[in-house]
């Protein structure tokens, strides 16, 4: 499964393939990263919506995971990828923004790296 992470926050990338390292190896989960809503936008168009699942950070610097989201719902039909939104804020202003929008699940930081293992394998 091919799964797009965004995030401003660079070091997300290492940290996912650290603890991811055995499902990349096995070709159960791919990774792509995007540091911005709008390099998250320009990825899903060069994959051509490959992306079965997304990943996305709510607070980033430009268009923040929400618009990204909202654009995600608008604009990509087919397949509707499953969204999580992740965030360091687990208010309830932000998860309720993001379940009007569409958002599959929400994430909080730190993220809990067994839960999410869990959660992605299920939907394979």
């Amino acid at each position: 499964m091919k799964i797009l992470v965004v995030d401003d926050e660079r070091d997300v990338q290492l940290l996912f393939q650290q603890r991811f390292r055995k499902e990349i190896k096995s070709g159960a989960l791919h990774f792509v990263f995007a540091f911005s809503g709008e390099e998250a936008i320009t990825t899903l168009n060069s994959m051509e919506q490959k992306a079965v699942l997304i990943l996305s950070d709510i607070n980033m610097p430009g268009m923040s995971g929400l618009d990204l989201l909202e654009q995600i719902r608008t604009n990509y039909e087919k397949p509707p990828p499953v969204v999580m939104m992740i965030t360091a804020y687990g208010d309830e202003e932000n998860r309720n923004s993001a379940k009007r929008l569409g958002a599959d699940d929400f994430l909080t930081k730190p993220l809990d790296f067994k839960l999410l293992k869990d959660k992605l394998l299920n939907i394979v």
